[in-house]
């Protein structure tokens, strides 16, 4: 692999028990707390991609005293409330979408201006889900027509109750952190149920979360305290070995210390409707997040259908879902317009690159048609560009497994956004035959 591609070989199956990263979405969640919090927390197994280290940069320009550990932890000391500093530079949140949507609700209610940058990905995104609560609450974001970069002046806030028309775990977890500095008592209502880490790591720091249906509230005041805590590993992570065995008969993927939320887990049960074979053990709780083991093992290919309704629960492993159709099923995904406001679109990504290996896909306005039966028999290699996609990147390698001889995706360093050393590993869990 060069700094920008790698050669993935066709397999007939993979193998092999592993662990994956630490989570990104709690690892983000952990440090933005700890450094919230009255004194030292030590975080173990810390995400080592770009992303969470965006989130670390930004909260040590913040005044925030962040240090590395050992194997892999990062020891956080806590500035207390109400004490970060103002930001001499830009926050820059580099491809995070997590970090800065979580940030713009931190600094929202200081008494200081920051500005939050990222590359040129990021600045594509559309922020206003972020901006019209946090706006609503007291403060004035400054933006380029509602993306970044975002100049936030910090203001008293007071509490709402934000009822989002869009589901999404960043915008709610916003609203919350803003709510910890607002007067009052700030809840969010969503329309549907997403990943809900930022509700059990606030309770995991001692802070008072109330969960009521899909309401979520905090009051305002609330002091933090540092904690020792593990990272389980990122089932999002995990999803691509998991996929690569479900769809590849005779493989067997075993995943350790990985996290098992239940708002993240829709993945599994869609991999048993593919018709693999899927066991779970849960080998431990803290913090409120249960963790285990999943193991994978292909039995037959299936078809799939992603309704709308499942869409939130499963946003992130989409891109993972749809290699599950190189291999001989049929993936189809309806409701899920969110994809194209990602670090890519990733719907016209995710077409276009299944395409270039030589596998039949079909773009629609809110998702995608993936496989067929011209899919069942070995496809041509070829070259899926991931765009600078981590996620695309991933997906396309597991789809050019099932190629007839080796495929190229371009910009492959894009891993390193979520999973470094992804490549390497997929070199392990197939065999030599190959």
């Amino acid at each position: 692999m060069s700094a920008q591609t790698a050669t993935v070989l066709p397999a007939r199956r993979v193998q092999g028990r592993l662990r994956v990263p630490g989570d990104k979405s709690i690892a983000h969640r952990y440090a933005i707390l700890a450094a919230l919090a009255d004194g030292p927390s030590t975080l173990a197994n810390y995400a080592p991609g770009a992303d969470c280290r965006s989130t670390l940069a930004c909260l040590r320009r913040l005044g925030v005293d962040v240090n590395e550990g050992p194997a892999g932890a990062i020891i956080v000391l806590g500035r207390g409330f109400g004490r970060l500093c103002s930001p001499v530079d830009a926050l820059d949140a580099g491809n995070s979408g997590t970090t800065m949507r979580l940030l713009a609700g931190v600094v929202a209610g200081y008494p200081f201006s920051a500005t939050l940058t990222g590359d040129g990905s990021l600045s594509r995104r559309p922020m206003r889900r972020v901006i019209a609560p946090l706006e609503a609450m007291g403060a004035r974001i400054e933006s380029s027509d509602g993306r970044a970069p975002l100049t936030i002046h910090g203001a008293a806030l007071h509490g709402i109750a934000h009822r989002p028309d869009t589901p999404s775990a960043q915008v709610k977890s916003a609203v919350l952190l803003a709510g910890l500095r607002a007067d009052g008592c700030t809840s969010v209502t969503e329309p549907a149920t997403t990943r809900d880490h930022t509700e059990r790591a606030l309770a995991a720091f001692g802070g008072r979360v109330t969960v009521e249906g899909r309401t979520v509230a905090v009051a305002g005041g609330q002091r933090l305290h540092g904690q020792a805590l593990s990272i389980p590993g990122d089932l999002s992570s995990a999803a691509f070995w998991l996929v690569a065995a479900a769809a590849l008969p005779g493989s067997r993927v075993e995943v350790e210390d990985v996290g098992l939320n239940p708002t993240r887990a829709a993945l599994l049960d869609v991999l048993r409707r593919f018709g693999a074979r899927v066991e779970v053990t849960i080998t431990g709780v803290q913090a409120g997040e249960p963790r285990g083991i999943v193991a994978v093992e292909g039995d037959r290919t299936g078809v799939l259908e992603i309704a709308p309704e499942e869409v939130p629960g499963l946003i992130d492993e989409l891109p993972a879902i749809a290699a599950l159709a190189a291999h001989g099923g049929e993936v189809t995904v309806r409701g899920a317009t969110e994809l194209r406001i990602k670090e890519s679109d990733r719907i016209a990504t995710l077409v276009a690159g299944f395409r270039a290996l030589g596998i039949e896909a079909d773009e629609r306005p809110d998702g995608f048609a993936i496989g067929g039966a011209s899919t069942r028999a070995p496809h041509p290699a070829g070259v899926a560009d991931a765009r600078g996609d981590h996620r695309m990147a991933m997906a396309f390698a597991i789809a050019a497994l099932a190629g007839d001889g080796p495929s190229t995706i371009d910009g492959a360093d894009a891993v390193g956004i979520s999973y470094p050393g992804f490549f390497e590993m997929l070199d392990r869990l197939t065999p030599p035959s190959r």
